[in-house]
């Protein structure tokens, strides 16, 4: 069954030069690229897309993080995308990412992690509304 995830790769990753890699690793994978940008957070959509962390010892580091520099974001389709994606990148902390993981080949830290990726296929709906318009996504 088809369906889309959301990924971000990230500022650390953006500012290496590590994003034609990663998209390129999703490519030989199988998926369809739906819709693409490069853009940079404000605090606010930052704060609302990483709403589920507000509160928590990391939350302001996050956003800091998330705010220094462009990011790039994708909607990928393919056949259970959510979890074949978050397999491709690995656990959060790149430290312990498996090699071959996009986090254990690139990751230096839990913060600097390189990617983000959609965990549910609900909260893929949602981060994908945050960051694109309707009109943005190739239908095709």
């Amino acid at each position: 069954m088809s369906e889309r995830t959301f990924v971000m790769i990230k500022p650390d990753a953006v500012s290496r030069g590590l994003v034609g890699e990663i998209i390129s690793r999703f490519e030989r994978k199988g998926f369809k690229i739906k819709a693409l940008k490069m853009f940079k957070f404000t605090r606010e959509m930052a704060e609302e897309f990483y709403a589920e962390h507000k509160g928590k010892h990391f939350f302001n580091k996050l956003i800091d993080f998330i705010t220094s520099g462009p990011v790039v974001a994708l909607v990928l389709e393919g056949p259970n995308a959510v979890e074949t994606v978050r397999i491709m990148i690995g656990p959060t902390d790149g430290r312990r990412a498996p090699p071959g993981t996009i986090r254990g080949d690139y990751a230096l830290d839990i913060t600097a992690n390189v990617i983000h990726a959609s965990d549910s296929p609900e909260k893929a709906v949602r981060e994908i509304k945050i960051v694109f318009k309707d009109s943005e996504i190739i239908e095709e």
